[in-house]
């Protein structure tokens, strides 16, 4: 029994090795597309349209609620202490350094990353993929380098709306719920976000950008098995990349605070 499940553990890891041998190597054929300067600049910005007017009204949704419950919490444990005044601080510090780069990206993971992996999938899974190397065109060229781009260029713009919205949302409720005024809200968030803070966000999310838009392709380039396959790599590319920024987020806010504080 015990050696039946080593045996399963080991096909696992070699599996998972594989796997990360193989986007490894997609990362580095992306790299080279992108030395040889062959960026198309309009797909890219069709892409960068599409996907972010895909999860712009999740977003702005889950950013007004996650800060107005930011400030109902705040509210009800600094009450505790006569610290009302500190509410914008700790509604602002959350959006800015870890809840707007997180909930955005897992947000745009389930709308945009889903997207990007079905279509790439269902192209693959009809064949069209073969098509266009048949045609002597490079598939990760003409179809995946747009789609990994146009995440790096949108999630960021997103990040920004939510942190926006997600303030906004805080100060709503501070405002009549506490009796704080709106200038004393906007001084005290100005006052208590540093530029390195904004920084540490937005690299954060460059890096999420690119973890998203690779797993999403490659698991829309791999797909195989028809059109439950496209449903199959689909899941795949969400679970595996909402992981990966869980993880990512926690080894970059760690690097980032060593090196800033």
């Amino acid at each position: 029994m015990f050696k039946k499940y080593l045996e399963i553990l080991g096909k696992e890891i070699i599996y998972f090795l594989h796997l990360c041998g193989r986007i490894i190597y997609f990362i580095f054929d992306c790299c080279v597309l992108i030395l040889n300067k062959r960026i198309r600049m309009p797909q890219v910005m069709t892409q960068v349209y599409e996907l972010g007017v895909n999860a712009f009204a999740m977003v702005t949704i889950a950013a007004l609620a996650t800060g107005m419950v930011l400030a109902v919490q705040a509210a009800v444990v600094l009450n505790r202490f006569g610290a009302t005044e500190y509410i914008a601080k700790l509604v602002s510090l959350s959006l800015v350094r870890e809840l707007g780069p997180v909930l955005t990206s897992l947000i745009f993971i389930g709308k945009s990353g889903a997207k990007i992996s079905a279509e790439l999938g269902a192209m693959s899974a009809n064949e069209q993929i073969l098509a266009t190397r048949a045609l002597g065109i490079d598939p990760l060229d003409f179809l995946g380098l747009s789609r990994i781009l146009a995440c790096i260029i949108a999630l960021p713009i997103l990040v920004f709306w939510c942190e926006i919205i997600g303030i906004f949302g805080g100060m709503l409720i501070t405002v009549l719920q506490e009796n704080i005024s709106v200038f004393s809200f906007l001084s005290q968030t100005i006052d208590s976000i540093r530029m390195v803070d904004f920084i540490g966000g937005m690299i954060k999310t460059i890096f999420f950008s690119i973890l998203i838009g690779v797993v999403c392709c490659f698991k829309g380039f791999n797909t195989s098995g028809g059109s439950l396959g496209v449903g199959k790599f689909t899941t795949e590319a969400v679970a595996l990349s909402s992981i990966l920024v869980i993880v990512a987020n926690f080894l970059l806010t760690k690097i980032i605070i060593n090196i800033w504080g």
